[in-house]
């Protein structure tokens, strides 16, 4: 079906009913990665596909830190499906071995999929609600033989209506950082300090960016991939401008498994990353406040406090990077019926393989179309979304997911079903759930000790990973 044919879809009640009896497209959310390789792997296997990207190109949440290096290489940041569909067009694979910006990775391989895909992919197109034609959340008179109907807004405010056969939301989770408070709500005063609070990793290559934090005192809260590179590229930049000094503010303890995997990481550069932001922290440039769960930010002066929930204060900071964690946009989703892991907002299925409570360490099971179907017929959440709040999600996962997926979209069930994956040890011991509590996890980590960080300050590590 070409792009005309799916719009005579996309207003049911004016449509003539020869067009309602034709079957309609599957609705993919996002045009990041994981979106453009579901809709590879349906046009591969002849299926109709329409792509919204709520953005005006392709990879537009990648574009946001298109200054981040990620740490898998080339050959695993493009999915099989989506190559057989560029080679036509000329492009040229990326030397495999090599490791891209997200910059790079956009511009060599996410927007030509995207220009390749051509007009199936909707720009400018928001989804603001998914439900069955007809049918609320609590309907259950003939739901499943009724086609979804995907709500969309346009870049100037029109409303749409699309029909879809199914639906594969692969919207990621990076509109909803996580924010400051340890209980997973804002701390006191996190909202009115919004001048001096970022989420994201700051570009530092950015004159303004890099004026905003030179000579500052900063305050880096997380412990995942995120946080070792601000902890790294701010020890560099104190190192250039004096005065620049980092303070780490982790939930946790400090442990063997702080910094990652190192040299036994089977992703060299996911290890290396920890080793730097280690460096970091022995070089003095960082010191770390340990055990430290923020439950309000005050102000003194033009200067932000920490206050943790035991009473202790940080010395004033003039900035504060929060990087600890991103969620799912769980709110166009309201009218379905999903079966969700009340902890992690994954999947029912997917959650116990990936849920840092209970793994510490090693790889994620191989999974499917199976661990990623829900009461709803039809629908599925891939990709970053479909991790819900846990860490570690590698692109190789979600071109994984999204080729099960078609599969079983196409009807192809012995494809669906031979999920085949293999994924690089993580190397990371714990996750945003474990505090080091005995038998979290199987305690992977050693016993809490006192150690010297920082400028020599003493600082004990309270229990582990």
């Amino acid at each position: 079906m070409d792009a005309d044919a799916a719009e005579l879809r996309t207003e049911p009640s004016t449509q003539p009913s020869s067009e309602l009896l034709a079957e309609p497209p599957t609705v993919v959310i996002g045009a990041g990665p994981v979106g453009l390789a579901a809709a590879a792997h349906l046009v591969e296997r002849g299926e109709d596909v329409v792509v919204l990207e709520a953005g005006a190109a392709a990879g537009a949440a990648v574009r946001e830190w298109g200054h981040v290096r990620l740490f898998s290489p080339w050959s695993e940041l493009t999915d099989p499906a989506a190559e057989k569909l560029l080679a036509p067009t000329g492009w040229v694979r990326p030397d495999g071995s090599a490791y891209p910006t997200g910059a790079d990775w956009v511009r060599a391989y996410l927007q030509p999929l995207a220009d390749a895909l051509g007009a199936r992919v909707r720009y400018g197109s928001r989804v603001t609600g998914v439900s069955r034609s007809g049918r609320d959340r609590v309907v259950d008179a003939d739901r499943e033989r009724q086609p979804f109907t995907v709500h969309v807004e346009s870049a100037g405010g029109a409303e749409q209506r699309l029909l879809a056969r199914a639906v594969i939301d692969a919207s990621g989770t990076w509109s909803l950082p996580a924010p400051l408070g340890a209980d997973g709500l804002p701390a006191l005063g996190e909202r009115a300090a919004a001048d001096r609070v970022s989420y994201r990793v700051p570009d530092l290559d950015d004159p303004a960016t890099r004026a905003r934090y030179a000579g500052k005192r900063i305050a880096v809260v997380g412990s995942g991939a995120s946080a070792f590179t601000a902890l790294s590229s701010f020890a560099e930049l104190a190192g250039q401008e004096r005065g620049t000094h980092t303070v780490w503010v982790l939930r946790r303890g400090i442990g063997g498994s702080t910094f990652g995997g190192g040299e036994a990481d089977e992703l060299p550069a996911r290890g290396a990353l920890g080793l730097r932001a280690k460096a970091a922290v022995d070089s003095g440039h960082v010191e770390a406040a340990t055990a430290f769960r923020t439950v309000a930010v005050e102000r003194e002066g033009d200067r932000l406090v920490l206050v943790a929930e035991d009473g202790r204060r940080l010395d004033p900071v003039d900035e504060v990077v929060v990087l600890t964690g991103l969620r799912p946009d769980l709110s166009f989703l309201a009218e379905l019926r999903l079966a969700l892991d009340e902890r992690l907002q994954a999947p029912l299925a997917l959650a116990p393989l990936i849920d840092p409570n209970q793994h510490s360490c090693g790889t994620v099971s191989p999974h499917g179309v199976r661990e990623l179907s829900h009461p709803e017929q039809g629908f599925h959440l891939a990709g970053m979304k479909s991790y819900g709040r846990a860490p570690t999600f590698l692109a190789l996962t979600g071109y994984e997911q999204v080729r099960s997926i078609a599969a079983s979209i196409a009807g192809d069930q012995e494809a669906a079903e031979r999920v085949e994956l293999t994924l690089p040890e993580t190397g990371v011991c714990g996750g945003a759930g474990l505090y080091g509590e005995e038998g979290a996890g199987g305690g992977c980590c050693a016993a809490p000790a006192t150690l010297q960080i920082g400028f020599g300050v003493p600082s004990t590590a309270g229990g582990g990973c």
